[in-house]
């Protein structure tokens, strides 16, 4: 059963760390303290929901149908191109420097929440990680329960130290400067996602 834990919970965090769009983005709301304890919280549950999912048989069905994934895959690509462009232009316009007191109003917490979950559920590497190669370990382990929570204890790890570090970092990163080079990175993040996701497509495991 603690193998299981283990094997969840490193495989999980090996693929989640790696910096996506979603990261980037609740990584920048924790930074701007804006409703970013939310984001994390979506991003959470959403990966759990999805795990679980994915070891019950959502797998079997998006092999099954891979022009789903197709479809994800071109919306991804617009969307992460729409983000990357309003990245651009705050890194080009700059913004006023960031209030450290408290959450900032700028965008509503729906807002935030949509925002998320569409980062979340328009990446399709987010369902070949979670659907099917986290599932496809899974299905080899004793406990496969237990690799789930194992799984899902590291998702929720990761955006916790996200949306608490990008928080306790705010006050180093309050001035306008400093907010041009974080928007100009994640502008660069945005569109070298969404170039490697038009480029490459979606290459599926093998049977």
């Amino acid at each position: 059963m603690l193998e299981s834990y283990l094997t969840g919970l490193v495989v999980c965090g090996g693929i989640i760390v790696a910096i996506g769009a979603q990261n980037a983005y609740v990584l920048g709301q924790a930074i701007r303290r804006e409703h970013h304890w939310w984001a994390a919280g979506l991003c959470m549950s959403s990966d759990v929901l999805l795990f679980t999912a994915g070891m019950f048989g959502i797998s079997a069905a998006l092999l099954a149908w891979p022009e789903a994934l197709e479809v994800f895959r071109w919306l991804g690509v617009v969307f992460l191109g729409w983000l990357a462009i309003q990245a651009g232009w705050r890194a080009l316009g700059g913004r006023v420097a960031l209030n450290t007191g408290e959450e900032t109003e700028g965008n509503s917490r729906r807002a935030v929440l949509l925002t998320t979950l569409a980062v979340t559920l328009l990446n399709p590497q987010v369902y070949l990680d979670t659907l099917l190669l986290i599932p496809a370990i899974g299905a080899q382990q004793t406990d496969q329960l237990t690799f789930v929570a194992g799984a899902s204890s590291a998702s929720v790890m990761w955006f916790g130290l996200l949306a608490w570090g990008g928080s306790a970092l705010a006050p180093v990163l309050a001035r306008p400067m400093a907010w041009r080079i974080i928007d100009g990175v994640i502008a660069l993040m945005m569109a070298a996602i969404a170039l490697h996701i038009a480029s490459n497509g979606i290459q599926l495991p093998a049977a």
